[in-house]
C-alpha cells in the first residue's frame, strides 16, 4: 500500500479511495449517492455498497470519515440504526429537522433510527 491510498483489500475491493489530489473515482460516487439521500431518509454503509455494486461497508465508511462533511453524512448510517458515535447529538438533531423515522428512546437512552421505516431504496 502506497503513502496516497486508503483502501480495505479484499472481495470487492474497490481500489484506493483516496489520493493526494482528493476523492478518488469510487469516494466520488459514494458521495453522490450519499447527496442524493432525501431529508428525512437514509442509508446504510452497506446499502451504499450495494446499490454502487462495488465496495462494502468499512470502504464506504472511510470514504464519508476521509470528504463525508461536505455531504448530508447523517443520512449515512450503520445498519442496526445507530447513531455514529461522538456525533449523534449533532445527527439527532438534523433526524429530527427531517422528520426522519426514529425509534422511542427509552430511559433518557439516544433513540436509533427506525430503519424499516427511514431506509432509502435509491429510487427516486
Amino acid at each position: 500500500m502506497t503513502g496516497d491510498s486508503a483502501w480495505h483489500p479484499g472481495a470487492g475491493s474497490p481500489g484506493p479511495v483516496t489520493g493526494l489530489g482528493g476523492p478518488g473515482d469510487y469516494a466520488s460516487r459514494v458521495l453522490e449517492v450519499a447527496e442524493a439521500i432525501p431529508p428525512g431518509r437514509v442509508m446504510s454503509y452497506g446499502d451504499i455498497a450495494e446499490y454502487l455494486g462495488e465496495g462494502g461497508p468499512r470502504q464506504v465508511g472511510r470514504v464519508m470519515s476521509l470528504w463525508g462533511g461536505g455531504v448530508a453524512w447523517w443520512r449515512v448510517v450503520h445498519s442496526d440504526g445507530s447513531l455514529l458515535a461522538s456525533h449523534e447529538y449533532e445527527a439527532l438533531q438534523n433526524y429530527r429537522a427531517e422528520g426522519t423515522p426514529l425509534r422511542p428512546a427509552a430511559n433518557g437512552v439516544i433513540p436509533r433510527l427506525d430503519m424499516r421505516r427511514a431506509r432509502w431504496d435509491g429510487v427516486p
